[in-house]
């Protein structure tokens, strides 16, 4: 897909905001019929601007209200290890994003646990599968605005 027009940008909004409206809904919002909606979300799909579709949980509601960020520092920046952390940080379920940073920092972890005893587990089980230099952590007192809405 070259480029995204201004009816691809106005459905991708509306499924930003809800994935499982009806394709009759989403047509009536951004004023196609239902046939040239699906068309044009199957070509948004097959060109992988829609990556997938998802429901989005409460964390308090599901026992993983503490949000942390980690913030680590590696002595190693060969290829055996990073493909070692890259390993690492996909197999632990509590570790949402990982993200290779410039400056002083190597990497940023985001993460969901329980508590403290649930951080302290999930660093416990990274540092068991790969050397690491130094890790700090920030916890998240009040989230103020987290979306997951691209601004088109």
């Amino acid at each position: 897909m070259e480029t995204i027009d201004t009816l691809d940008a106005k459905i991708l909004r509306e499924l930003q905001q809800d994935a499982s409206i009806s394709l009759d809904q989403l047509g009536e919002r951004v004023a196609l019929s239902r046939n040239a909606c699906w068309r044009r979300v199957r070509a948004l799909e097959e060109a992988g601007v829609i990556k997938g579709r998802v429901a989005l949980i409460d964390p308090g509601a599901v026992g993983l209200g503490l949000m942390v960020f980690m913030q680590i520092r590696t002595h190693s920046h060969d290829p055996d290890w990073q493909a070692k952390f890259s390993r690492a940080t996909r197999t632990i379920p509590g570790i949402l994003s990982v993200y290779r940073m410039t400056g002083d920092l190597d990497y940023l972890i985001r993460a969901r646990v329980a508590d403290m005893a649930g951080y302290d587990a999930l660093y416990q089980q990274l540092i068991a599968q790969v050397p690491i230099a130094d890790v700090s952590a920030s916890f998240v007192m009040e989230e103020i605005k987290d979306s997951t809405a691209l601004p088109l």
